[in-house]
């Protein structure tokens, strides 16, 4: 039998017709794309994750209308969006930020919540087609995978206002989630969906206490030979546990990337040394090479591109890009003693860079009615041009803050100033 004849006596292919496959492969040039575009010039590096979306946007109904999403690319972009509040929680432990560091992050995204809910109550109560809470914990969030990139490069990661950006990344990615997790789930589900969040909160630090402590060594030595063989046992245990808290999270009854944030942290810190660094990188291939990808593209198929480009929706943007400097920025004065004006105001400006956490919120508050598409496409567009323009700026500043004050002092390994 050929192959052509095998795999067309497959379900797979019998079942996919033209328009759908056509659909899968454009969906794949858009993401190859994505990431070629965004590099294209050497001196202005665009954040993927835009292009992604400007391309989903221009192959989809809003665009040329060549691609739709089917059932194919839609299951796809879910277990992609699985993947991106997995690496959330993996970022968490991966970059070893100091516990006093995280402590004043958390406090800052304090005050970033207390702005957002009072911002999300006016704009509800003036007619705005979106409910409180979507507004408030959107205006906490902070791109932390945007912007290590971008302070690597820059030289900024190990000092002073490096570690800084990692404290109010690291809040604005962590406690986004478990707020709208909590919240979702207290308010919208049953007391006993409450005591089953309370149980499965117990379960995931069981899970992580096993990750540090428990280290069968036999486990560890299968795990260490298939790192660069066929097994891959680490990377197919990530994905399964991945799988199983996604799946007990949802069947408890809450929000589903609560339990891909869970096993991004249980599985952080169960890869948390050189060793298991390789296997970090194997997921990174899957998660940011293959599946994270075409959810942002099918956020740019699925975007009301008419909306936005009104004057009321680009009012709204501009008005959401705002909120989000106000929102984020204000947890930057804890800084202000250590850092300076000009140190905090980068600071600030890092903080409000905010995009892929935006795009999934406004994602569950469709699903729930919570946010009208065209006020939701106003607020991803406020996120794209968060993460095209506010890192920008800050690293501008952050480098004029060093010429002004010399070399910024680096955190030795306590944490300490």
């Amino acid at each position: 039998m050929s192959w052509h004849a095998t795999m067309s006596s497959l379900p797979l292919a019998a079942e996919l017709t033209r328009e759908e496959g056509r659909s899968i492969v454009l969906v794949f040039l858009a993401c190859t794309l994505g990431a070629v575009f965004s590099r294209w010039h050497l001196r202005l590096v665009l954040p993927t994750v835009v292009v992604e979306i400007v391309l989903g946007i221009l192959i989809g109904p809003e665009g040329f209308d060549i691609a739709t999403v089917n059932d194919y690319v839609s299951f796809l972009a879910n277990f992609g969006l699985a993947l991106l509040f997995f690496f959330a929680g993996l970022e968490v432990i991966e970059h070893h930020v100091p516990t006093n560091v995280i402590r004043r992050g958390t406090m800052g995204w304090g005050i970033s919540l207390a702005i957002g809910l009072a911002c999300g109550l006016v704009l509800e109560s003036a007619g705005l087609d979106a409910e409180w809470w979507l507004i408030a914990v959107a205006l906490t969030t902070t791109a932390l995978g945007t912007l290590v990139p971008i302070l690597s490069d820059a030289h900024l990661l190990p000092t002073v206002i490096g570690r800084a950006v990692l404290g109010t990344g690291v809040a604005g990615e962590f406690w986004p989630i478990i707020f709208i997790s909590v919240f979702l789930t207290s308010v919208y589900g049953a007391k006993e969906e409450v005591l089953l969040l309370i149980l499965f909160g117990v379960l995931v630090a069981g899970a992580a206490w096993l990750a540090v402590q428990a280290r069968p060594p036999r486990l560890l030595r299968i795990i260490q030979d298939t790192v660069h063989t066929t097994g891959q046992v680490g990377v197919r245990a990530s994905i399964f546990l991945l799988a199983l808290l996604v799946f007990v999270a949802a069947r408890a009854g809450f929000e589903f990337v609560l339990g891909a944030f869970a096993a991004g942290i249980v599985v952080g810190l169960a890869l948390d040394s050189s060793e298991g660094r390789v296997i970090r990188m194997r997921l990174e291939g899957i998660g940011f090479g293959f599946l994270i990808p075409v959810y942002f593209v099918v956020t740019g198929m699925n975007f009301d591109i008419d909306s936005l480009l009104s004057v009321r929706g680009l009012a709204l943007a501009g008005l959401f890009l705002a909120l989000l400097l106000v929102s984020r920025g204000a947890s930057a004065l804890l800084w202000l003693r250590e850092l300076g004006t000009r140190g905090t105001a980068s600071l600030a400006l890092f903080g409000a860079t905010g995009l892929p956490l935006i795009v999934a919120i406004v994602g569950i508050g469709q699903e729930r009615d919570a946010i009208s598409d065209s006020v939701g496409a106003s607020l991803i567009g406020a996120g794209m041009i968060s993460v095209l323009v506010y890192p920008l700026v800050a690293t501008r500043l952050a480098a004029r803050y060093a010429t002004e004050t010399g070399p910024v002092e680096p955190i030795d390994e306590t944490g300490e100033y």
